[in-house]
């Protein structure tokens, strides 16, 4: 059965995640208020028990695939979506959850569980985009509300997202803040992350933990180097690099260049 309405219908999904981004959707409050009249909100779990069926016209996609019924359900809501957003750094890279990518994943659910034979997973976090097209993702952990009011309203209207993809470092020349790399010799990962959180850490002296990614034009080795300079050791700047979007390319590249250049220095001690 196929829901009729005057307005494009949307839908929200939840997969591995904390729930975070959707409930970022709920706070935009009376931004939120706007978007509901120019579209309808058909299923939303989290927000509300009445349900219209499907198929929509647009699906919106928090948390990364990290289970056999994951990788089903996820093809099964791009067959049945017009477009698909996926929001929030689980969705977009893995999350949190991909650190499990550079580990052993029966040794973790040994330590975890009870009864880790009765866990079925994957030994992988992957994003929805090594599963099924994407047609946008929107960066962030968790996402800001914002650009998620935007993100909505611009596929509502058929157009395409007004989101920046340049670094943090310009939001913190627009806020007036003072460089803490530069003024306190803090770590900071702003240089190379895509803006949108505001410069949260960075407006409270702290160093930007690059929640939404890497920027557009990026250089992480440089970064690094920087990094480095201001007394970063290798196994701190793998963890660094291994946060919110320890899977996406840029991040992923710098953080196993230090981790083969640590290996190669235990390896000299040990001779």
């Amino acid at each position: 059965m196929t829901t009729t309405t005057t307005t494009p219908t949307v839908a929200v999904w939840k997969f591995a995640s904390c729930d975070g981004c959707q409930l970022n959707l709920l706070n935009a409050e009376d931004e939120l208020l706007d978007v509901a009249e120019a579209v309808t909100i058909a299923y939303f779990p989290e927000a509300t028990r009445a349900m219209l069926p499907g198929p929509y016209d647009v699906s919106i996609v928090e948390g990364s695939i990290t289970t056999p019924e994951e990788v089903e359900r996820i093809k099964h809501v791009r067959e049945i979506s017009g477009a698909l957003i996926t929001i929030g750094a689980c969705a977009t890279h893995g999350g949190i959850q991909a650190l499990r990518n550079y580990a052993d994943v029966e040794e973790y659910t040994r330590y975890v569980y009870a009864h880790p034979e009765y866990i079925e997973t994957l030994e992988t976090s992957t994003p929805i985009s090594e599963h099924v097209k994407v047609d946008f993702e929107l960066r962030g952990c968790p996402v800001d509300k914002y650009q998620l009011v935007e993100v909505i309203s611009a596929f509502a209207q058929g157009r395409r997202p007004r989101i920046p993809t340049y670094s943090v470092c310009v939001e913190c020349k627009r806020a007036g803040n003072i460089c803490v790399p530069v003024a306190h010799g803090t770590p900071c990962l702003g240089p190379v992350t895509q803006a949108g959180c505001g410069a949260i850490c960075p407006s409270f002296n702290r160093g930007c933990y690059a929640c939404f990614g890497p920027q557009d034009s990026q250089n992480c080795h440089g970064m690094a180097d920087r990094l480095a300079a201001l007394g970063m050791t290798s196994e701190e700047m793998i963890r660094a690099y291994r946060t919110f979007n320890a899977t996406c390319e840029p991040f992923q590249a710098e953080s196993l260049r230090h981790e083969r250049a640590r290996k190669a220095g235990a390896e000299e001690v040990e001779a």
